[in-house]
């Protein structure tokens, strides 16, 4: 046994010679006389119980810590490895193989429980351990995990060999083999459940396709079709949807022992939303498995246009540029209403183009333009007027002048909202002047101006067009831009006189569309949860709550209902995690799911609400014969053995027969400070209690 102490050992000896001389002091003639009447053995023995108990107390002060060994005897260790894999029941002996698991567990306990320490784990991934008869339901199988995994948690253990009851097939994870090479002190003993042999099967190895579909576009589904042993013949691959029949094929199988075939189709996204498409095979006489005839998958389809809606008092050419452009892109539905006719409807519409806004326009068309939280793009040509521009409420006043003036751009290189290439910001060298009225243009603080206002060579610190943020009457924020000026048609046509082309022109007003439209977010409560997800990873929720300053809190409580295909309702509260809000909801089933998010904000509730899809892994469907080869090579490479399952008792003598799988005994070291030790304690209080005794023993007082 070793000791240390925070403070020198060799402090010990004054303490005890302090200690002895606090001892002889009170116990002096001088300050005792009733010591002086009692025979010299007995005020010797006073003097030692308080010199001893005065030298224990100052001991324990010392903070000495003691290090002790202690011996710990340990069996040597068998993990029962269960491969729990749903391929496990896709042999002809599947019926037996739960008993056979059964069998073998309690032969393992009952005839090595003397000699080892038997344990039972799930075993077709990160190993868990066995606390109910195995349900062989696991969507994936990663041996080369299982083995890794029971490596690290049994290191420096008497691990002396695992039991690995499996059909040898795996599809995650790497070789195993690799992570068996690993195991140094360690057998496998591999049983084999299942049959070696190819059977007579067809079967849809893989499918291919885009998670996301837009409208009314097509997008392609790959079927990778595999036929075991089928002869020379024909299958048809169907693709159904709700049921239905909306596209097949024909797959055409050699005369091989295995034949790949890959199906190209060509589907058309007709409607929005999470769609579910089933791809199936025709059935063949004498399959082996028909359950793996059949897959489906899930597309969302979304419609991703952005909807533009042109304003004007009636048509300009100003407008019909600006149409051209934003008309070649696809993903923008542009259309143009006079202010006449128009029945201020804004549903979906994510941008507004006001082209002379205030002319010719009624308070009503006022009021449904400006309070909302769309975008908008104001052209302020030589119509509009300074009351007009003033009740818009942007912050932007105009020249109440009804003279024009020809205005220029000049590029401003600091402008920092989106990029823009060389050759647009040479454009402005040679883009004609627009009409605007003349005077000066005040603009709000926060804008960020694109061009200045240039005539000829001199440029003005007024803007020419510039981007900036309002908010409506009802507190909606929304950004928005400013054209001061009319004319734009003409920079296209003298672009396309110049170059043969409107590059340029068709790159400003792109890019002024796209900034546009995208939107502030600044809902208050946020939460972020993928669409899709596969069956054999977990779903995991992130929620975010913030404030009027927008900044996140998590003083709130968020509850999260989700509902199944069959109408099945689960209720959950999010976790605080951080800054924000986390919730992990597990596996779950494959199939479509809907959810509801809500939480309250300063007495005001808020609700979120969306769909998301739980893939199914078809991993398991896959092999219709075991892979014995591999278990023989986990054995031989460890110095285990390979047997079939049926023959789990061999094995299990094989085990208990090995003479260098033995107790061992581990030596572990213990560290205690004295002052933990309670017979320290005891001690000193025997000693106190002593000297007390004799002292009253003996007449004092």
């Amino acid at each position: 046994m070793n000791f240390s102490s925070e403070i020198s050992l060799w402090w010990l000896l004054p303490c005890l010679l302090l200690s002895i001389g606090l001892a002889i002091w009170l116990y002096s003639l001088k300050n005792n006389g009733w010591v002086s009447e009692l025979p010299k053995k007995w005020r010797y023995f006073l003097i030692g119980l308080r010199s001893f108990s005065l030298f224990l107390t100052i001991l324990l002060l010392f903070g000495i810590v003691f290090q002790a060994f202690k011996y710990k005897k340990e069996k040597p260790i068998i993990v029962l490895g269960i491969d729990n894999s749903a391929s496990m029941l896709n042999y002809s002996d599947s019926a037996s193989i739960k008993k056979l698991t059964n069998q073998l567990i309690e032969e393992a306990k009952n005839t090595l429980a003397d000699k080892f320490e038997v344990l039972t784990y799930n075993y077709s991934g990160t190993p868990s351990v066995l606390v109910e008869n195995v349900q062989f339901n696991a969507t994936s199988t990663d041996l080369s995990t299982a083995i890794e995994n029971t490596r690290s948690e049994f290191y420096n253990r008497n691990l002396a060999g695992i039991v690995l009851f499996s059909d040898g097939n795996f599809n995650t994870g790497l070789n195993p083999v690799y992570a068996a090479e690993k195991l140094t002190t360690t057998s496998i003993y591999s049983l084999g459940v299942g049959d070696t042999i190819a059977k007579r099967d067809q079967l849809i190895k893989h499918i291919t396709h885009n998670d996301i579909a837009f409208i009314n576009n097509e997008f392609p589904v790959v079927v990778d079709v595999e036929g075991i042993k089928m002869g020379k013949t024909e299958s048809e691959v169907i693709v159904e949807l709700n049921g239905k029949k909306i596209a097949s094929q024909r797959a055409k199988f050699k005369d091989g022992s295995a034949d790949y075939e890959q199906i190209n189709f060509l589907l058309n996204a007709n409607s929005p939303g999470i769609h579910r498409y089933v791809v199936k095979l025709a059935h063949q006489q004498n399959e082996y498995n028909y359950s793996n005839n059949e897959q489906a998958f899930y597309v969302e389809v979304i419609d991703s246009r952005s909807k533009v809606v042109l304003l004007s008092s009636a048509p300009h050419p100003d407008i019909a540029a600006l149409k051209s452009v934003w008309d070649k892109d696809q993903n923008l539905e542009v259309k143009f209403h006079s202010l006449t006719d128009w029945n201020r409807d804004l549903k979906n519409v994510d941008l507004i183009v006001w082209h002379e806004p205030g002319l010719n326009t009624s308070k009503e068309n006022i009021q449904a333009i400006m309070n909302n939280s769309i975008s908008k793009l104001f052209i302020v040509g030589s119509q509009s007027n300074a009351s007009s521009i003033r009740q818009l409420k942007i912050g932007v006043e105009i020249p109440s002048s009804n003279n024009l003036d020809d205005v220029e751009g000049s590029f401003n290189k600091g402008f920092n909202l989106f990029e823009f290439s060389d050759k647009l910001s040479k454009a402005f060298d040679y883009y004609p002047p627009l009409k605007a009225k003349f005077g000066k243009l005040i603009i709000p603080n926060n804008a960020q101006p694109l061009t200045f206002q240039r005539i000829g060579p001199v440029v003005k610190k007024e803007a020419q067009l510039f981007f900036a943020n309002a908010q409506s009457e009802q507190g909606k924020s929304y950004k928005y831009g400013l054209v001061f000026g009319e004319g734009l048609w003409r920079w296209k046509l003298t672009e396309f006189g110049k170059t043969q082309a409107t590059e340029a022109f068709d790159e400003l007003f792109s890019k002024i569309g796209q900034y546009l439209l995208v939107k502030q977010n600044t809902e208050p409560f946020r939460v972020t949860l993928p669409t899709s997800f596969s069956e054999i990873k977990a779903v995991v929720v992130d929620a975010t709550v913030l404030n009027q300053s927008l900044e996140p809190i998590t003083t709130s409580t968020v509850n999260f209902e989700l509902e199944n295909e069959v109408k099945q309702l689960s209720k959950y509260q999010f976790g605080v995690v951080g800054n924000g809000y986390k919730l992990d909801l597990g596996q779950l089933k494959a199939g479509k799911y809907s959810w509801k998010a809500t939480t309250t904000i300063n007495g005001k509730t808020h609700e979120k609400k969306g769909e998301f899809v739980v893939k199914p892994s078809f991993l398991e469907q896959a092999d219709n014969s075991a892979n014995h080869a591999l278990l023989k090579q986990l054995a031989v490479t460890t110095g285990g053995a390979f047997m079939p399952a049926k023959k789990y008792k061999t094995i299990i003598e094989q085990i208990n027969q090995r003479e260098d799988f033995t107790t061992i005994s581990y030596q572990e070291a213990a560290f205690d400070d004295l002052i933990e030790y309670f017979i320290v304690f005891i001690l000193l209080v025997l000693l106190l209690f002593t000297e007390w005794f004799f002292r009253r023993y003996l007449g004092s007082y």
